[in-house]
């Protein structure tokens, strides 16, 4: 019996070819997720198994500090000459491809706003915390009505629920904001930005997630709610990843314009967290400002390195 040929039989042939091909980058997306899974959660872990007792002094550690300046040179690098040029580029193609012609700025509004949404953010949850804590001044200045007769402490129990609440809070900001840093990550397309985005991440979540286990330690959490903290937190992040990945993976026009605003939010992200969170907060502290100074410029150049080679 002869063989089947023709059309059919061409239609029947599988090739190579015509399979489905994964995203651009996503081996390296999904080698960013694991790493910003593990290596925070164990920069988190790691004053669990060094503190038998919580620190009581608010004093960060020197190479904590150092390790904010460099990290703080990434970020400065990777949101100006990675983050806001791929930015700009990706949404006129999307205005020009949906044939919007604009007068108003709109990329850097989009810019602002995701600067603002972080901002909006923070204040919203520091503003909270405020008020959960009672102030130093509404307490009475002599509780018993007399100096010669000093009562002593008394145990309060709100105050460990007021300290909870505080933790919770706080951990609820920093997850937020985990998100936004993680989008930007899985909005990226070229490997070599994926390389670059985790680089920034990586340095910068394992620096929080150090200073956040001393806090929560500090606040007297028990150590399993601490872990329970931690674990939510390393989670933000990749949840951020697969996001971005999932709204980059789209080609239409519309698609493409709800990328390149995603994009805009997470550079803005990335302004914030360089502007109004690492380098007042290191660069405030009388302490090695010169070498604070060198690491910055080296975590900046270091990028730049990068993406002068073109990995």
């Amino acid at each position: 019996m002869a063989a089947r040929t023709g059309p059919v039989a061409e239609e029947l042939a599988w090739s190579p070819g015509l399979a489905p091909r994964p995203p651009p980058g996503l081996e390296a997306k999904l080698g960013s997720l694991v790493l910003l899974l593990l290596l925070p959660l164990g920069c988190g872990l790691a004053p669990l198994c060094c503190f038998r007792q919580p620190p009581s002094s608010d004093a960060r550690s020197p190479v904590l500090s150092l390790v904010s300046c460099f990290a703080g040179g990434v970020f400065l690098a990777t949101c100006l000459l990675d983050l806001l040029p791929d930015y700009l580029a990706s949404i006129s193609a999307a205005l020009e491809g949906l044939r919007i012609t604009l007068q108003f700025p709109l990329p850097e509004f989009i810019l602002a706003m995701g600067f603002f949404l972080v901002l909006v953010l923070e204040q919203i949850a520091l503003a909270q915390r405020e008020l959960s804590a009672i102030p130093e001044e509404t307490r009475a200045l002599l509780p018993n009505g007399s100096i010669q007769t000093p009562s002593p402490p008394q145990p309060n129990p709100a105050a460990g629920v007021r300290g909870a609440i505080r933790s919770g809070l706080l951990v609820l900001a920093l997850a937020l904001h985990a998100v936004l840093e993680g989008l930007a990550l899985g909005l990226q397309e070229a490997e070599g930005a994926v390389l670059r985005v985790c680089l920034a991440l990586l340095l910068h979540k394992c620096a929080v997630a150090f200073s956040l286990a001393l806090k929560l330690l500090r606040g007297r959490l028990r150590p399993r709610a601490v872990v329970a903290c931690l674990v939510l937190f390393a989670l933000m992040s990749p949840l951020g990843v697969g996001l971005g990945t999932a709204v980059a993976a789209g080609a239409g026009p519309r698609q493409r314009l709800c990328r390149g605003v995603l994009e805009g939010l997470a550079a803005g992200t990335f302004l914030y967290i360089t502007f109004l969170e690492i380098l007042p907060q290191e660069l405030g502290v009388p302490q090695h400002r010169v070498l604070k100074v060198i690491l910055l410029l080296a975590g900046f150049a270091l990028v730049t390195a990068i993406l002068f080679i073109k990995i």
